[in-house]
């Protein structure tokens, strides 16, 4: 069965509509997405190496990332997502983004957590997620400059690092 997105308008309004994955949908049509990024105590970012038959396969990413699907609120996809990626439950009731990246079709929720789990503890979904381990911003952004990871700006990257302890994060 194909997972279905709500379509948002341009300010960000849900349509009415929904488009399964891999369609086009209504000109116009936005869709949203998270991104959790997990920082520990050493002000390392947990990273995940994606599968190699995923999209950007065999890259590494930050730690957790997804389609908000349909009927779900970006606060739903980031417990969700983290939970089935990584195997971390995180209350997100009380959350917002820290901040929201526009792109070309639609809107990117980036929630930004500040826990220390062990790796050994992390349940690896094994359809998306080869491995999973701590990097700093320098390896991050050197591992960028090689093309092994997602090609996020690092001016992106580096902002994470800063924001990290502002605004109200979830500190776990």
């Amino acid at each position: 069965m194909k997972e279905h997105w709500d379509a948002y308008d341009i300010d960000r309004n849900l349509t009415g509509r929904t488009v399964a994955r891999g369609e086009k949908g209504e000109p116009g049509d936005m869709h949203l997405v998270i991104h959790v990024c997990i920082f520990n105590s050493k002000g390392e970012m947990l990273i995940q190496q994606r599968q190699p038959w995923k999209s950007w396969g065999e890259y590494w990413d930050v730690s957790v990332g997804g389609s908000v699907i349909a009927g779900e609120t970006s606060r739903d996809a980031a417990h969700r997502e983290l939970l089935e990626e990584v195997g971390i439950d995180v209350d997100f009731s009380n959350a917002r983004p820290h901040f929201t990246v526009n792109f070309e079709k639609g809107f990117d929720d980036f929630y930004l957590l500040n826990m220390d789990t062990e790796l050994s503890s992390l349940r690896l979904q094994p359809e998306e997620v080869k491995d999973a381990r701590w990097a700093s911003e320098a390896e991050i952004l050197s591992l960028i400059d090689e093309g092994k990871f997602i090609p996020f700006f690092k001016t992106l990257i580096s902002h994470m690092f800063a924001a990290r302890n502002k605004f109200d994060g979830l500190n776990i």
